[in-house]
């Protein structure tokens, strides 16, 4: 299963270069091609980050690649209104 991810990876991203490119190159006059290369390429660029991701997950849960190093949340941090992690220092 990992190998036909890569494999759809690979032509994903290969897509989104070739409609891309399609896409900015195209005739002003052409607009039909201009959006359907546009869209073509939006479809391989959303399948290739799907499809890399899932790898990237798939590598970090069988080993082959380290876990990356996430912090934990301490019992002294506050979230105030604004979002911000605020020390509280005096208590």
């Amino acid at each position: 299963m990992q190998k036909l991810i890569a494999i759809v990876n690979v032509i994903a991203w290969g897509g989104f270069w070739a409609f891309g490119y399609l896409a900015l190159s195209s005739d002003t006059d052409a607009t039909g091609q201009m959006v359907t290369a546009a869209i073509l390429a939006a479809m391989g660029g959303g399948l290739g980050m799907l499809a890399f991701l899932w790898l990237v997950r798939h590598s970090e849960e069988t080993g082959y690649a380290k876990r990356r190093h996430r912090a934990t949340k301490r019992d002294d941090d506050e979230i105030d209104t604004y979002g911000e992690v605020t020390r509280n220092v005096l208590s």
